[in-house]
């Protein structure tokens, strides 16, 4: 599967020196990635959000970017 162009996604964002560059929720230090392996842990999405500093809104964002992304994939 391709990696994801988030860039698109106006939820998140990269910042050259903040958190390595990594992906992180905009105006934040929180990386994307932590609510994608949260959730292969088995947390749940308020569990997440009491674990870090997104918002309902946040993870819902990121997780249509991600559903809507592999929808694009060209299929083989």
């Amino acid at each position: 599967m391709a990696s994801l162009d988030w860039s698109q996604c106006t939820a998140v964002e990269s910042v050259p020196g903040k958190v390595s560059g990594e992906w992180t929720f905009r105006n934040s230090r929180t990386p994307v990635r932590v609510v994608f392996e949260s959730l292969e842990d088995g947390m749940t999405i308020d569990e997440i959000m009491e674990q870090y500093p997104v918002s309902m809104e946040e993870i819902k964002a990121v997780l249509d970017f991600a559903a809507h992304s592999l929808d694009r994939e060209p299929r083989s």
